[in-house]
């Protein structure tokens, strides 16, 4: 009797109508159910996780794969840029060394234009000097002998045609 008076007897005697009461009603039924419910969305967001992995996977295999392709390809444009420097360069060399030559051969030209003018130029003043020597000693030895006005003009036209 004792028992019916305690308080935590008469807790435990609701709560297990309350149980059969949820029991009866079905409840246990929906619990199972939003848990199923539950269950179902986490699945359906593990699986969409799982395909945005495998996603990001192939996206990453993929970038990866144009890095690959542009170092590729960057390595390959540095390598024909070091060529058509090199070639660049030797067509550099080859053109000065062929301006030099045109330059020297230039320099030579008008050195020997130039010997060539100074060569003609004391010819002259040597032919003005012999014809100048030969009248003035064609003038000493005819100006102690009788002067002729015809020598004398053939004196001054020598100067004229010697040059």
């Amino acid at each position: 009797m004792a028992l019916l008076l305690d308080s935590h007897f008469w807790v435990a005697i609701a709560f297990l109508v309350f149980l059969g009461v949820l029991v009866f009603a079905g409840v246990h039924k929906l619990v199972w159910k939003a848990l199923g419910d539950a269950g179902a969305k986490v699945q359906a967001q593990l699986d969409e996780a799982d395909a945005l992995r495998n996603e990001a996977q192939a996206l990453l295999a993929q970038v990866k794969a144009q890095k690959e392709a542009s170092d590729k390809l960057a390595a390959e444009i540095l390598a024909n840029a070091k060529e058509e420097a090199q070639r660049l360069q030797a067509d550099a060399q080859v053109k000065l060394a062929e301006q030099l030559q045109r330059r020297a051969q230039m320099a030579e030209r008008k050195i020997a234009q130039a010997e060539a003018q100074a060569e003609a130029e004391v010819r002259a003043a040597a032919a003005d000097l012999a014809a100048t020597m030969a009248e003035q000693v064609l003038i000493g030895r005819l100006a102690a002998t009788k002067t002729d006005p015809l020598i004398d003009k053939a004196i001054g036209q020598l100067a004229g045609k010697l040059q």
